[in-house]
């Protein structure tokens, strides 16, 4: 049975950000990136009729071969390109798809801003005959990056948003396993973390703006932390401490991949981050 719940406000958006006003300025920052995709598409194992829940614009779908997008927020469906199929006007916590109708689904950078993850991440599951996919943030290891020392409140913001792993994997249940994705010196995807090496990027207001995050703090919080990160640049105090970021290939941080599969429910969920 399909979980009677279908929070929006009016804007058409769900959860606890409009994705819609935020997504405004993403173009040039959050472009998606070909070496995450590829773990998104492994993750799916080939799986051929993918729903992708929270499809925004459409990042990532060509990690999968043919795709159904599920995205509530009406300024979002509308940002899709000509050659994307259309979105379906749903929440993911009410999917309007019979049991098992998808060889697999997936979800990126979206659980955190979903009324109800538990009851989403259900209909994903009933939704779906194989692997479910999310890409999302470990929050018990989000404020383990150098941006907590100048701006803790956006990423406790962020610790706070997203769901644990724990309760993903029980609501997913079934097998299931956790990696670590490795994010790339050039990300192309602009989420705080991107920019582990290249600090000077979160000095401009739209590559903020790109990261939902910074939408709940004050201008205070920005301009303090605009402030000390450029004095810090400029006298080197930052790559005293974090310069050797900059000629790291990858950074393991807060990024991983749930992967879960219907198997018996004696099977249990493994791995780690």
């Amino acid at each position: 049975m399909a979980v009677a719940v279908n929070v929006r406000d009016v804007r058409g958006g769900a959860g606890d950000v409009d994705r819609g006003d935020i997504g405004a300025g993403h173009a040039p920052h959050r472009r998606p990136d070909p070496r995450i995709a590829q773990f998104v598409a492994d993750a799916l194992g080939g799986a051929r009729r993918v729903v992708n829940v929270g499809a925004g614009a459409g990042s990532y779908e060509s990690a999968a071969r043919a795709v159904t997008p599920v995205e509530p927020s009406e300024s979002m469906r509308a940002r899709r390109a000509a050659g994307l199929p259309r979105a379906v006007d749903a929440v993911a916590e009410h999917l309007p798809f019979a049991d098992g109708e998808f060889d697999g689904a997936m979800t990126l950078f979206s659980v955190h801003q979903w009324s109800d993850v538990g009851a989403g991440l259900r209909e994903m599951r009933r939704v779906t005959r194989g692997p479910v996919v999310v890409l999302t943030c470990d929050p018990e290891r989000v404020r383990d990056f150098w941006l907590y020392e100048y701006a803790p409140e956006v990423l406790d913001t962020e610790a706070h948003r997203y769901p644990s792993i724990a309760m993903m994997a029980a609501a997913l249940g079934g097998c299931g396993s956790v990696r670590a994705v490795p994010i790339p010196w050039d990300c192309t995807d602009g989420f705080n973390e991107a920019y582990f090496g290249r600090p000077e990027m979160l000095l401009d207001p739209a590559a903020r703006q790109a990261c939902s995050a910074w939408s709940f703090v004050d201008d205070g919080v920005r301009e303090r932390f605009t402030t000390r990160l450029r004095a810090d640049l400029d006298s080197g105090v930052w790559d005293e401490r974090f310069g050797h970021l900059r000629r790291r290939s990858f950074h393991e941080g807060s990024l991983v991949l749930v992967r879960a599969t219907p198997e018996s429910e004696e099977e249990q969920f493994h791995g780690g981050t």
